[in-house]
């Protein structure tokens, strides 16, 4: 019993440190990250539940030009992102309420802090922004769709695809940035990958090693305690 407790107390700490060391990481090293690892994540990711087991997910890797070719679409499109249209789904609400709102001037706050920039520069803050387009310099870039005709439910088990492919890359030493950001670009991204119209562009995902020397990289977020969003009942 005591060993099957110890083994189960490592098991723990290894997937604890899995999930607590997973953040959306915006400065990463140009070490390329090689082919079958990048399959060994998807692979692991996979296992996701999902509705009669549809597996809604379908990945688009991309690395070196046409990685690029994203990258330029966008950013030479002259479509601000703030002017981006979200045709395809909403990420976020018409209007933020409390407490989200609190949460969301904090985390931009605070990564505008760690760069040094200040509430008025609106012009760094927008060159901040756009890094998302270059993958914030990542090796590997990754688009991510779902069918259109699918609804509610496949987006849950999306998300929890999506979890997996982070916390299966912290197991291997790699970073992570999930990129909602990518979404209203679908127009720009579809004739570069040849994606269908059927297919929504839910996201995209940058891949690769932490740049630790990075200032942007410093900055961590907070959780709320438990008593602010649990009830235990019996």
């Amino acid at each position: 019993m005591l060993e099957n407790n110890s083994r189960i107390a490592k098991d723990a700490a290894i997937v604890d440190e899995a999930i607590t060391s997973r953040r959306s990481v915006r400065a990463f090293l140009p070490d390329m990250v090689d082919d079958e690892t990048i399959r060994d994540v998807l692979s692991v990711a996979s296992r996701a539940p999902s509705g009669t087991n549809m597996q809604p997910w379908r990945v688009y890797v991309t690395k070196g030009e046409v990685k690029q070719r994203i990258s330029d679409a966008i950013l030479n499109s002259g479509i601000r992102a703030e002017k981006a249209e979200w045709d395809d789904y909403r990420y976020y609400p018409d209007q933020f309420f409390e407490p989200y709102l609190t949460r969301r001037r904090a985390n931009g706050f605070g990564l505008y802090g760690a760069l040094g920039i200040g509430r008025r520069e609106v012009d760094r803050m927008r060159a901040q922004h756009d890094r998302n387009f270059v993958f914030f310099d990542a090796p590997v870039g990754m688009i991510f769709t779902v069918d259109r005709r699918l609804n509610k439910g496949s987006w849950i088990d999306y998300g929890m695809f999506l979890q997996n492919i982070m916390v299966a890359a912290r197991g291997r030493g790699l970073h992570t940035c999930p990129q909602a950001a990518f979404a209203p670009y679908h127009r720009q991204i579809r004739p570069v990958l040849n994606i269908p119209d059927e297919e929504i562009v839910v996201c995209g995902m940058a891949l690769g090693y932490e740049d630790t020397s990075k200032p942007e990289n410093e900055f961590r977020t907070d959780r709320a305690p438990l008593e602010e969003w649990v009830t235990f009942s019996e």
